[in-house]
């Protein structure tokens, strides 16, 4: 569809096909954490640092979106749940996908948490946000993530595969996933996925340059792009690591020569 052909482009770098996304939904799972008290101000940072999209809910898309003038993509997030509830892992729809159209999204994104106890749920709003997008054109991108009391471990390749196997079998144009530890294994996620694959960041880490070998690892192995929120927006300069996740996924840059302009 030419629609979302054009859209696509828009969250998407147009050479290389990959992307940086830096989500900044946090505020409605966890609260107002370090990094996006003030929305406008962490996006504005973000975008300098030249990530491709950035993720958003509906109520802070005026606060937080090209207040600077930079141009950077606007992903629209329809998922919600809080760590204050009995069941954090059910995720319920909060906007549409025609309500997100209204808000001028690049694209959507909805989070499945697969092995939840509302799994079927979850999946239904699925297929239905797929089909709505598949109307308008809309790309859509799907965090697909294994957590559940059966889920032993959520890392385990073999959860991973199937988790971005559904999101692909489902609809979505972009399947985001846990890295599974490994290039050798994050390959047979790509490979037995039939669209891009971005990995998430999860967890602040210890070391900026574990991150930046996480991503590169994951890029080795054929990965779309990368989806990382708090490593990028609660990093010291924000700024300069998303430009150094940035120069990895779109450069090819090596660990030292990206380490090395982020300590610059």
């Amino acid at each position: 569809m030419i629609g979302k052909d054009v859209r696509l482009e828009r969250i998407i770098n147009r050479q290389n096909r990959k992307t940086v996304i830096v989500p900044m939904d946090h505020g409605v799972t966890v609260g107002p954490i370090l990094g996006i008290e003030n929305l406008t101000s962490a996006v504005d940072k973000i975008s300098t640092g030249g990530a491709n999209a950035i993720i958003l809910h509906k109520g802070n898309v005026k606060k937080g979106h090209r207040k600077s003038g930079k141009d950077i993509g606007l992903i629209i997030h329809l998922s919600a749940s809080t760590s204050l509830s009995q069941d954090p892992h059910s995720k319920a729809i909060v906007c549409s996908v025609e309500e997100a159209i209204k808000l001028g999204a690049d694209a959507v994104s909805i989070h499945i948490n697969l092995g939840a106890n509302n799994e079927k749920e979850m999946l239904k709003d699925f297929g239905l946000i797929s089909s709505s997008c598949q109307e308008w054109g809309m790309p859509l991108l799907a965090m697909m993530y294994t957590r559940g009391e059966h889920i032993k471990n959520e890392f385990d390749v073999k959860v991973i595969k199937h988790a971005a196997r559904v999101g692909a079998e489902l609809g979505a144009d972009i399947v985001k996933v846990n890295y599974s530890g490994s290039p050798e294994s994050f390959n047979e996620v790509v490979k037995g996925c039939s669209v891009p694959v971005v990995i998430a960041g999860g967890e602040k880490t210890e070391t900026d340059e574990d991150l930046l070998q996480m991503v590169k690892d994951a890029m080795d192995a054929g990965a779309g792009g990368i989806s990382i929120g708090r490593n990028a927006f609660q990093h010291k300069s924000p700024e300069k690591m998303t430009r150094a996740l940035k120069n990895i996924v779109h450069n090819d840059y090596s660990v030292k020569k990206a380490k090395e302009e982020l300590n610059s």
